[in-house]
């Protein structure tokens, strides 16, 4: 059944990823208003998020952030789309980093790398990064499909751009395996997900709201002594993008508790106030907040 349906949705994407820009983008705007006016795709979630976390905003401005945030996240889909076949000279020119020197310099550490990002802007194209010759191979930790055609697929893309997908499953004993081989890497991992309750170890405020972080980045950068930055990326006009590494520490180990979780909380949550419609409103980031902390929990300051 996986395969069918995959075999029934695939030349659809495919046609998508090879419309020149202007029409792929007319296309996104047909999407828009299929998920936006008449779908209604996750609409009192996204408005529920928004009332929470920006209590000071009015009606109108709740309704204008949610209709910007619409209108990108269906160019971000259809942007993952069109990465089945996007060339490498369209990718490096539509998401460029500013300053590769910094990850160049943490390279000559010879500690591997954690690339901590949020979902906010782009972070499909990301994985662009290993098309500029750094010393370190580049690894996206994601989250599996359960179709394992379309799980396949993604994989696929990424490979294209020397980039190699694991699995979070199979996250911890991979990067551990390279350390005590001596493969130096640079591991993107998204870390603003939300945990299950049951797997909720630590606390946090985001965004006012105190809700259940992921420590994963802060422990494997403390016990293996990997050096961390924030990828900060900003959407500067339609299919255009700009990322800034923002280094955290080069120096895991000696860092405080929580200091690499807290600060990236900051960072994110800076962007979050100035441009809120790129973020991934969609997901129920704060379910959990109004549930009991566990006893056994840690609620970081």
């Amino acid at each position: 059944m996986q395969g069918i349906v995959f075999w029934l949705i695939y030349p659809l994407l495919w046609f998508i990823s090879i419309l020149p820009f202007p029409v792929f983008y007319f296309f996104s705007d047909m999407v828009f208003v299929l998920v936006y006016h008449l779908i209604r795709y996750r609409r009192k979630t996204v408005t529920a998020n928004l009332r929470l976390v920006f209590p000071e905003k009015s009606s109108e401005e709740i309704a204008t952030i949610r209709k910007k945030f619409y209108r990108h996240m269906c160019d971000m889909f259809l942007e993952m789309i069109k990465s089945i076949n996007i060339s490498k000279k369209e990718l490096k020119k539509r998401f460029t980093f500013t300053n590769l020197e910094a990850l160049r310099e943490m390279e000559k550490l010879d500690k591997s790398i954690i690339i901590m990002c949020g979902h906010y802007a782009s972070y499909e194209w990301m994985l662009s990064l290993q098309l500029y010759g750094l010393k370190h191979k580049s690894f996206g930790i994601y989250k599996s499909i359960r179709n394992r055609y379309f799980d396949r697929l993604v994989k696929s893309i990424r490979s294209r751009f020397n980039a190699e997908l694991i699995s979070t499953y199979k996250a911890s004993e991979f990067i551990r395996f390279n350390q005590e081989s001596g493969q130096l890497g640079t591991y993107a991992m998204i870390a603003d997900q939300s945990p299950k309750l049951e797997r909720a170890k630590h606390w946090i405020d985001f965004m006012g709201i105190k809700a259940p972080v992921f420590e994963g980045s802060d422990r494997f950068a403390r016990k293996l002594d990997m050096a961390v930055v924030y990828l900060h990326v900003e959407k500067f006009k339609r299919g255009y993008y700009e990322a800034t590494f923002i280094p955290i520490t080069s120096n895991a180990p000696k860092e405080p508790p929580h200091f690499i979780t807290k600060k990236f909380i900051q960072l994110l949550e800076e962007q979050i106030k100035k441009a809120p419609e790129y973020y991934l409103w969609t997901h129920k980031r704060w379910k959990h907040k109004d549930q009991p902390i566990s006893s056994h929990a840690e609620v970081i300051d």
